[in-house]
């Protein structure tokens, strides 16, 4: 009971002071930022103009989104009314009564913007119109029909593809709060459990792992956010996973893992950063996505493993609990990896015989010195 209380204690009160730096937060937004870029290269975002408007932040896009079509009304209005003064079509020239204007009905700027909003959105209300008296107001009016269909186009699409992106299919792809170090199937495993909340299905899904930490070379030289691979596989592989329910997926601490020489005590004090990734296709839109998260070492809990979470009720059906998704069970765990296969290995031994080419057998007589 202390134990467990002062571990609590620990984790509430210290544990926010010893917050490690992430590269990848809980929910997947990578932690990164660039300086020093140069100017003709941030000018590349404007030739990939598509997709740095699909990367803003709503209310950036909307305001692309608003001022895009209030400057192109309020441009040709201008255009509009330049048109009727040069043609000397508005009420200030005091127009004879055989005039006719280029656009009927354009009485001064306010007149000439609604025009101009009539004209791009096709509302065609009838009562302003181009005439046949002027080229240019002909011209004018095919250029903006033409260009407002340019805007409503990039727009609209830019609106429907951000809304449509596979990211927010991702959102609903979650990972356990915590990864745990455990005993499965004889041999101990890093497990982390992940749930699909929609019933449809992601297509061949494929799960891996990376370790991040910095390391030094021989040589001297020392790299920051190193990676090193970390497999990760359910019972059937990790590929093609039948994503219907709740998964456990685990990483086998063998020799070659780089958790195999890391021990209870010593896990705290390790640094490093297991960048988790899930890739699979949305069977309704057939977008490919990817959903990530990472885990520190103090989210790494050594001797647990994950409470069940899959039941089947008596109308047959099967039933999955949330509640318990993230709860975890401590069990008795090895004190490290190597100590198991070290225990593996003595009792593989135990049960091996050894011949020693050393050993002699010498015949000995016996003499019965016994007398009847």
């Amino acid at each position: 009971m202390f134990k467990h209380l002062r571990k609590w204690f620990v984790t509430h009160f210290f544990g926010h002071s010893r917050q490690r730096a992430r590269l990848v937060s809980k929910d997947g937004r990578c932690n990164i930022e660039f300086g020093n870029v140069e100017a003709q290269s941030r000018f590349i975002f404007f030739v990939d103009i598509w997709t740095t408007v699909l990367d803003l932040k709503w209310r950036y896009k909307m305001t692309i989104f608003i001022t895009a079509f209030l400057g192109s009304w309020f441009l040709f209005g201008l255009l509009w009314y330049a048109v009727a003064y040069i043609h000397k079509d508005l009420p200030e020239f005091h127009p004879s009564v055989n005039h006719t204007p280029c656009v009927e009905n354009i009485n001064g700027l306010t007149s000439a913007f609604l025009f101009s909003l009539e004209t791009q959105v096709t509302i065609g209300y009838g009562f302003r119109c181009v005439t046949e008296q002027c080229g240019t107001a002909i011209f004018l009016l095919i250029f903006q029909s033409i260009l407002g269909v340019i805007i409503n186009s990039f727009m609209c699409g830019a609106i429907l593809a951000k809304i449509s992106r596979p990211k927010k299919r991702a959102k609903t792809i979650t990972f356990s709060k915590n990864a745990v170090i455990s005993k499965r199937g004889g041999k101990l495993c890093l497990l982390i459990r992940v749930a699909n909340l929609r019933k449809s299905l992601l297509i061949g899904s494929h799960i891996y792992g990376k370790l991040l930490k910095t390391t030094v070379t021989p040589e001297g030289e020392t790299i920051i956010l190193d990676q090193i691979n970390i497999n990760f596989v359910v019972d059937a592989g990790n590929e093609n996973l039948f994503f219907i329910s709740p998964l456990t997926i685990y990483h086998v601490i063998d020799p070659n893992s780089p958790f195999f020489h890391m021990a209870a005590e010593t896990l705290p004090q390790q640094d490093f950063e297991l960048v988790v990734f899930l890739d699979g296709t949305v069977e309704s839109t057939s977008a490919t996505c990817q959903v990530r998260t990472s885990y520190v070492p103090e989210e790494v809990l050594w001797g647990y493993r994950f409470a069940p979470i899959v039941s089947k009720t008596k109308e047959g059906k099967y039933r999955v609990d949330f509640h318990n998704f993230s709860k975890t069970v401590e069990v008795e765990t090895p004190h490290c990896a190597m100590c198991l296969y070290n225990e593996k290995d003595t009792r593989a031994r135990m049960k091996r015989g050894y011949d020693n080419p050393n050993f002699v057998l010498s015949e000995v007589n016996e003499t019965d010195d016994t007398k009847m």
